[in-house]
């Protein structure tokens, strides 16, 4: 009885194994002998040299094993989003560096640009009196006149000596007194100057928005001035012009964008210049006379028809004077406007009206209300006189008399008259007769 408890435990191990381990061959084993035959089983399928040898110890590896699978599934694929997010994380990276790095190059850039625009006002001079500062050929009061810088004008510093700066403008090279004007103003000099954009294209189109899908408003030759109305849209590739009636948007791709400036006048314009005048007036007083002559000299040859010489010398006279090129104009109210055109019955623009309308008087004009700026000679706003021509920005136009003017205004008008004569920002005032 004493070998019992050791064959009772062994039935209870070979219990366990056979619910636990691969099915083997046991129902012939003699049952006095299944303690020794569990024991060999036991023996041969647990490592019994393990500390805690048996069941438990092949569950505990069993499952390690399973565990240590798992885990290293789950590390690998924790590794690959690791791999997967640095990965992303770099590329953003690099992406707000490369955008950074836009940005710092667009900065930089307005910044040069900024400096570059600056540094360019640095030597320039702007005359800052109530009529005009003179030009001498020394620095010294009592030198010789070379010509006069009005004010606002502009000139650029040569150098700088006891107070006078010795500039240029326009043709002139002398000395100005350093009190009458202010050098390096950059917001100065800009206000002073006007903006020009000029056609460098064939035929440009003036858009009513920034956009080329927008709707066009007129067409602009080569060659053509505007003055820049704004160019708050530049950086997109348009800015902002006046022409015609209104203003527009033109692609700054097909002009050429410059400041213009007023500069001084030599002597020798000046006198050039008076004596355009002299020569104006004294035709007027003349012209004056001899109407008078005409009013009182009628005589008649006997079949009820009225003759005068004087009369017919005032009618030759009048052919050439301001009020006969308005009293011609004016003939043509309500035809077309046709884009670089220069008929007066079928179709033309605003500075092909002016030149076609001079013509009937002999008189040859540009095809261009840049170019008109030029024709003639200038005189004031406030002294204007019927046939003047009215150049604006873009725009060309006759005074008629009245602060009213005729002109070729645009597509939709086409010749008509026009109230106030600056009902947009008048540039110059040029006088043929």
């Amino acid at each position: 009885m004493k070998n019992r408890p050791l064959k009772i435990a062994a039935c209870c191990v070979a219990g366990t194994l056979f619910t636990t381990l691969p099915a083997y061959n046991v129902m012939a084993a003699p049952v006095a002998g299944i303690s020794e035959y569990a024991s060999a089983i036991v023996e041969s399928e647990l490592d019994t040299s393990l500390p805690a040898a048996g069941v438990s110890s092949t569950l505990r590896s069993y499952m390690e094993k399973s565990v240590s699978s798992k885990v290293s599934g789950v590390q690998a694929k924790d590794s690959e989003k690791v791999k997967a997010s640095a990965s992303e994380n770099k590329a953003k990276k690099q992406e707000t560096k490369k955008e950074s790095k836009t940005e710092i190059e667009k900065e930089t850039k307005k910044t040069v640009k900024s400096q570059k625009e600056s540094s360019k006002y640095d030597n320039m001079a702007v005359a800052q009196v109530s009529d005009y500062v003179n030009i001498r050929k020394k620095p010294d009061e009592n030198s010789e006149l070379l010509g006069k810088l009005y004010s606002n004008a502009v000139a650029t510093v040569i150098r700088e000596k006891d107070g006078w700066y010795k500039i240029k403008s326009g043709s002139v090279t002398g000395y100005v007194k350093g009190d009458y004007v202010t050098v390096g103003d950059a917001d100065l000099v800009k206000s002073v100057g006007v903006q020009i954009a000029t056609v460098n294209t064939t035929t440009l189109k003036v858009r009513s928005k920034a956009s080329k899908k927008s709707e066009v408003m007129t067409l602009v030759p080569e060659g053509e001035e505007m003055t820049v109305a704004s160019m708050k849209a530049y950086d997109d590739g348009w800015v902002k012009v006046e022409v015609g009636d209104g203003k527009g948007y033109v692609s700054t791709d097909y002009v050429d964008i410059a400041r213009e400036y007023t500069y001084a006048e030599s002597k020798a314009e000046e006198e050039a210049r008076l004596a355009i005048e002299r020569a104006r007036l004294e035709a007027e007083q003349e012209a004056a006379r001899r109407e008078q002559e005409a009013a009182g000299s009628t005589s008649s040859d006997g079949t009820g028809s009225s003759t005068s010489q004087g009369s017919q010398e005032t009618s030759s006279q009048n052919s050439s004077s301001g009020q006969s090129v308005v009293n011609y104009a004016s003939q043509f109210l309500g035809n077309p406007y046709v884009y670089g055109g220069s008929s007066l019955t079928s179709g033309t623009d605003c500075s092909g009206f002016v030149m076609s309308v001079y013509a009937h008087f002999g008189v040859s004009l540009p095809h261009s209300s840049s170019a008109l700026r030029g024709a003639g000679y200038g005189v004031s706003y406030d002294s204007m006189q019927p046939g003047d021509i009215v150049c604006y920005d873009g725009h060309v136009a006759i005074y008629a008399g009245g602060n009213t003017i005729i002109h070729a205004s645009n597509p939709a008008t086409g010749i008509k008259y026009t109230s106030p004569a600056n009902y947009r920002s008048v540039v110059a005032v040029r006088r043929i007769f």
